[in-house]
């Protein structure tokens, strides 16, 4: 027995220690193998009904299901980055020539302030234009070079961005082809009963889908509205401003206003005020809405999770593991909610089974045994 007890152990040990080396290997990949995966349960739908057209076979049912993707979700979105880089570039180029300058903004704002607003802000030192315009200044200049290049690597399509590309279609193929395999096995692998097992295994994927195809639809559809009025009113860069709101706008309830809030602010103190008033409007009654309607019926209501919840753990999950993070993040706290509903039940079935082991060895009264 001690013999057997001491392998027992050795296995233990090595299974860890090899587990957690090669997750160490595949870490600088994390982020193809996700989306891999993530791609493979938004496309399994399109793969199903491929099988069915395709009798079964699964290699091609795979490449078009791959090929679909490409055709409808990237080769769309390299064009628009290569417009961003485009805009982007000429926006940096106009703030290092000095047409575009915050800090003249900015004085502009402080000249149209009521006097006793520029007194309170004199008490905390906000009064120097001068120093506070070369400040400004220098951040935007900072902040433009530092989004530049960031723009630009991605435009420019690096090696390592080539290779996580490349490797997560060569991983969405796979998944696809072998996707029910693979999820049977890991299933059986898991030391967990097949009910909650099943339970599990659809929640995650129901978050998911509802995650990219909630929140990603939310984003576009509010950094296209919010792009279109910024076109509207003349305002220069409106294809940047449209990508950062629709950045933004990952974050539920705050995400799109962090952009169109300043600029609108900006128009009234200036003296646009028509332009002001209506990019208030139109940011809290069309785009707001968007995000308050969406939201909760494409996200909310498939994660079954308050609103408060999926806030939280976006912003978590974007501090922790980046861009990756607004899927991680909610798909995190969806399944810790769903396996903290299983304890009241766990802790029930656990004091009923201490019950039967104590009515087993002393009666069921504490008279004796009753066997």
């Amino acid at each position: 027995m001690n013999h057997r007890a001491l392998q027992h152990q050795v296995f233990l040990f090595l299974l860890i220690t090899v587990s957690l080396a090669f997750a160490w290997i595949l870490l600088p990949f994390y982020g193809a193998i996700f989306w891999a995966l993530v791609l493979a349960i938004l496309c399994a739908p399109l793969q199903r009904r491929l099988l069915k057209l395709l009798r079964q076979r699964n290699n091609l049912a795979a490449v078009l299901s791959v090929l679909a993707f490409l055709i409808a979700v990237f080769f769309p979105l390299l064009l628009i980055a290569a417009s961003l880089v485009q805009e982007g570039t000429l926006v940096y180029g106009k703030m290092r020539s000095g047409q575009i300058d915050f800090g003249t903004y900015f004085q502009q704002i402080l000249s149209s302030l009521p006097g006793w607003l520029a007194k309170l802000l004199a008490r905390f030192g906000v009064d120097d234009i001068s120093t506070l315009k070369s400040a400004l200044s220098e951040a935007a200049t900072q902040a433009s070079q530092l989004i530049a290049s960031k723009l630009l690597g991605i435009g420019q399509i690096t090696a390592q961005f080539v290779m996580s590309i490349g490797i997560m279609l060569y991983l969405l193929f796979f998944f696809l082809r072998d996707g029910t395999g693979l999820a049977a096995k890991i299933t059986h692998a898991i030391p967990l009963n097949k009910i909650d097992k099943q339970q599990l295994f659809a929640k995650f994927a129901t978050v998911i889908r509802a995650t990219v195809k909630g929140n990603l639809t939310v984003a576009a559809t509010q950094g296209a509205m919010g792009g279109a009025m910024f076109w509207f009113l003349g305002i220069q860069g409106a294809m940047l401003w449209a990508v950062l709101m629709t950045v933004m706008s990952l974050l539920p309830a705050v995400g799109a206003g962090l952009i169109w809030g300043p600029v609108a602010l900006y128009f009234l103190v200036t003296g646009a005020v028509w332009q002001g008033v209506t990019l208030i409007l139109y940011g809290v009654f069309a785009i707001g809405l968007v995000d308050n309607i969406l939201r909760p019926i494409l996200v909310g209501k498939d994660t079954q999770m308050p609103d408060y919840v999926v806030l939280l753990s976006t912003l978590g999950g974007l501090s922790v593991f980046g861009l990756n993070g607004f899927v991680i993040g909610p798909v995190i706290a969806a399944m810790f909610i769903a396996s903290a509903s299983k304890c009241h039940l766990t802790g029930r079935d656990l004091s009923s089974l201490h019950q039967i082991k104590w009515d087993l060895k002393y009666g069921p009264y504490g008279r004796g045994p009753c066997i």
